[in-house]
């Protein structure tokens, strides 16, 4: 785990979200259609000819995208699970899986006024114990 990591995890969701629509749109509607060139030579040379049809290969790099990011966050999410200290853990729910500001960790937690208290002590301090960056 590094700290570029969990700091992606919101966007990472985000993304989740934003491809999964993408997706949807693509098998759903003509947003999944691409037009490609093609010569035909019926007449004896090369005459251009437009080909429209579903963009397997941008679908399917959407969907290796969206597997990579749905990967990532169980990662993440599993990492933050096995965090044995009960505290600790708490405040790396609050602050990647609800989104919550340090202040709004700090009043959860009992450190009401001492955000940067949770920050720098619980979290980063955490995070150098263990070697994280």
């Amino acid at each position: 785990m590094t700290r570029k990591e969990l700091n992606g995890y919101i966007r990472y969701k985000q993304e989740i979200k934003l491809l999964e629509t993408e997706l949807e749109e693509m098998k759903n509607t003509d947003a999944g259609l691409g037009n490609d060139t093609v010569f035909d030579y019926r007449s004896g040379y090369p005459k251009p000819q437009s080909v429209v049809g579903f963009d397997e290969k941008k679908y399917e790099n959407r969907k290796k995208r969206l597997d990579k990011r749905v990967r990532q966050i169980r990662e993440i999410e599993d990492w933050i699970e096995k965090i044995e200290d009960t505290e600790i853990r708490l405040v790396f729910q609050l602050r990647y899986f609800e989104n919550l500001s340090w202040v709004k960790i700090a009043d959860k937690t009992g450190h009401s006024g001492r955000p940067d208290y949770v920050r720098i002590v619980l979290r980063d301090r955490y995070l150098e114990k263990n070697s994280i960056k």
